[in-house]
């Protein structure tokens, strides 16, 4: 048996600005169209900030389930001094912390890198239950999670580039 695998990140390289991309993604009712697990995204009161709780309705295959996130960082690329941006968010169910996933944006000319990252919150107190949780409601085991995240990770950066009009550098 392999080791458990706590973090991961894809990337793809997108023809717009980091500040147009951020936008975008940092609208968390947008990613309903991009995820292939994520149907709706919630935001009792928008916009979304540092700070900001959500809920989420999640499908994959027969399987249904509900989470809540709470946005941890929010960093329009106007404001930092390279230009790039970031946001990032954290998701669990029943109170119980499940993965922290991000976005980074970055410059490449006039082009964006966009990385999609995730890391593993399921530690500690508490992360037995959530694995079960993961297998009964996500039908995934903690075995399974890379595999599963990686490719949904490609498929949401896809369809973004997608969305966006273009994609300029192609996946290894």
């Amino acid at each position: 048996m392999s080791e458990r695998a706590w973090s991961l990140e894809e990337h793809i390289v997108v023809d717009a600005a980091p500040a147009e991309v951020h936008r975008m993604v940092s609208d968390l009712r947008n990613m309903g169209r991009w995820s292939p697990e994520c149907r709706r995204v919630w935001v009792p009161r928008p916009p979304a900030r540092p700070g900001s709780r959500f809920v989420g309705l999640n499908r994959r295959g027969s399987f249904v389930w509900f989470t809540t996130g709470r946005i941890k960082s929010l960093r329009a690329p106007e404001q930092a001094p390279d230009g790039s941006g970031e946001f990032t968010f954290d998701i669990g169910i029943l109170g119980l912390p499940i993965a922290r996933w991000g976005y980074r944006f970055e410059p490449e000319g006039e082009r964006t890198r966009v990385t999609e990252t995730w890391q593993d919150l399921r530690t500690g107190r508490g992360s037995r239950l959530t694995v079960l949780l993961g297998t009964v409601f996500a039908g995934t085991g903690s075995d399974r999670r890379i595999a599963v995240n990686r490719a949904g990770m490609r498929t949401t950066l896809d369809r973004l580039a997608a969305g966006i009009g273009a994609v300029t550098e192609p996946r290894p």
